[in-house]
């Protein structure tokens, strides 16, 4: 079983250790005993070509799974039309520096309120999702996937049913599945085996076994209000929201699962992904 654990974007202790440039990863990753980097467009793709390129050759020599999160301004849903032309342009060119990368998979945010009718704003998503995926074709960008990520609070597109939906418009599309997200939103309520079981059932039904087995995830604890998601939280600070990441790593086990799985800690991302690769180790014997 090859199963990836790495971090999103570069932890405080790359920083503290006086490492300034995201090249600088892929050899400090491999150091600590990790094998996958997110790397950040969160704020706007702005990485040129030419690092883009570097950073992909340095994560192969290493031996690092690359993949991107792709700015948080994308909107599926917005009624704007200059608002849908920047959403098209942010996933194009995430999905351009993956390709210089050679990152497998863009993570991306569907966004968006829900408004007075939820299924109205999300079928307006869909269509300008459809609109993308065929721009996406014509630029001959069908080969990496894209990753609507489930969301954390109530007041956003992203549900686990509108993700899953999403990724039977295109084969390209599968979810990008947050945990820790997912258990916020149910204020709390992804503790058992069984929790997790039922999410990853409900994926392969409608998606089938390879994509379960091969699942791009987030795991992190978050904690949460009625509303959803609130803060980001570090092991080390806190086990008092969850998820316990146990039972899943049980189940990966069990089903001979081979995710990629990115931690999302404040600052810990890489401390807290290792403790989460040791459990499963441990289960694994």
């Amino acid at each position: 079983m090859t199963v990836k654990f790495g971090s999103a974007g570069a932890p405080d202790a790359f920083y503290s250790q006086g490492y300034k440039s995201s090249l600088d990863m892929p050899a400090w990753l491999s150091r600590q005993g990790l094998n996958a980097y997110e790397y950040q467009c969160s704020r706007g793709v702005k990485i040129k070509e030419p690092m883009a390129r570097e950073l992909g050759e340095r994560a192969r020599q290493f031996g690092i799974t690359l993949s991107i999160h792709a700015p948080y301004y994308i909107n599926l849903s917005t009624e704007e039309p200059e608002k849908k032309i920047k959403t098209k342009g942010y996933l194009l060119d995430s999905l351009r520096v993956a390709k210089w990368m050679g990152a497998q998979t863009v993570v991306f945010h569907p966004g968006g309120g829900p408004g007075s009718d939820r299924l109205v704003t999300f079928d307006r998503a869909k269509v300008l999702f459809k609109e993308i995926l065929q721009e996406v074709a014509a630029e001959g960008l069908q080969n990496i996937f894209l990753a609507p990520e489930t969301m954390g609070k109530i007041n956003q597109m992203g549900s686990l049913e509108e993700v899953l939906e999403l990724c039977t418009l295109g084969e390209q599309v599968i979810p990008c599945v947050d945990f820790g997200h997912l258990n916020a939103i149910s204020q709390g309520n992804l503790k058992t085996k069984e929790d997790y079981a039922r999410i990853l059932d409900r994926i392969e039904q409608t998606l089938g076994q390879e994509v379960v087995n091969r699942l791009h995830m987030h795991f992190s604890t978050i904690e949460f209000t009625k509303a959803g998601e609130k803060k980001h939280w570090t092991l080390q600070e806190s086990h008092l929201y969850g998820p316990d990441f146990t039972p899943l790593a049980e189940l990966m086990v069990e089903r001979q699962m081979e995710p990629v799985i990115i931690c999302e800690s404040a600052g810990t991302q890489a401390e807290d992904a290792l403790v989460y690769k040791s459990i499963f180790e441990q289960l694994r014997k």
